[in-house]
């Protein structure tokens, strides 16, 4: 199957990163899990409305380990397969930016919950380098107000409440629909719309390969579930050698009408 993919869309979730050593929220290890009131921390309601929440999200922050990670096998698998010329797109639920420094091209990588390396005004909009944000916080400002308006300062990640960005959603849905394999990779397949590109992929006639350790929704629709450890599965997937096949990839009308 993935020895016949011409064109493979990869969708990525928390425990692609797990091995480096970013814990993920609901696996038995998760942040949710050991502490259900940090969802809190994710809620956009909360975090506008409450100071405390806002300064307890800033030191979470601060102490985020996507600031010591590495990435891992699973990474660099998605970077071979990129380098063999058949990754179309890869869309991550992950903020944590460890695709990119592993080397995939940035142009490919679609961050669907945005990224923990910038921050953005709620108010006026106004971005910048998280590290920036995380100076004043280190020196005393327990939560920084935005330097352009004085509002409300986050990291420019999706919040529970928000919505995706609308530019990043269209492309992931016309990665999906021009793919002939559907890669769902450390995800429980839960979170919408996210999850919701599988089932777009599934009945566009992709086949779908589904790598978690947990079952899925979506397992009963799936070509293959795979429940070994990243690390170890998707490098030995991405090596599997390209077959000839009769069926070339398929495309779904001019590009330019999708979306």
């Amino acid at each position: 199957m993935f020895g016949r993919a011409r064109r493979i869309t990869a969708l990525t979730g928390a425990g692609v990163s797990t091995a480096s050593g970013i814990p993920d929220f609901r696996g038995p290890n998760g942040v949710w899990t050991k502490n259900p009131a940090a969802q809190r921390l994710t809620d956009i309601d909360s975090y506008i409305a409450d100071p405390q929440v806002r300064e307890e999200a800033w030191r979470n922050r601060a102490e985020h380990s996507a600031w010591r990670a590495e990435p891992n096998a699973a990474h660099r698998a998605f970077v071979e397969l990129d380098r063999s010329g058949r990754l179309g797109a890869l869309l991550t639920q992950n903020i944590d930016e460890l695709h990119q420094r592993a080397g995939l091209d940035r142009d490919r990588v679609l961050e669907l919950h945005g990224t923990i390396y910038r921050t953005v005004c709620l108010d006026c909009g106004a971005t910048g380098p998280m590290s920036a944000a995380l100076e004043r916080v280190a020196a005393g400002e327990p939560d920084p107000p935005c330097r352009s308006c004085g509002g409300i300062l986050k990291s420019a990640t999706v919040s529970f409440g928000q919505s995706l960005d609308p530019d990043v959603l269209r492309d992931a849905q016309r990665a999906t629909l021009n793919c002939d394999l559907f890669v769902a990779a450390g995800t429980s397949l839960t979170v919408y719309p996210a999850a919701g590109f599988v089932e777009l992929a599934v009945k566009a006639g992709a086949a779908l390969v589904i790598c978690n350790a947990e079952p899925t929704p979506y397992d009963d629709v799936a070509s293959a579930v795979l429940r070994e450890p990243l690390v170890e599965v998707l490098p030995e997937l991405v090596a599997a050698p390209l077959i000839d096949s009769p069926n070339p990839l398929r495309t779904w009308g001019d590009p330019s009408t999708w979306g």
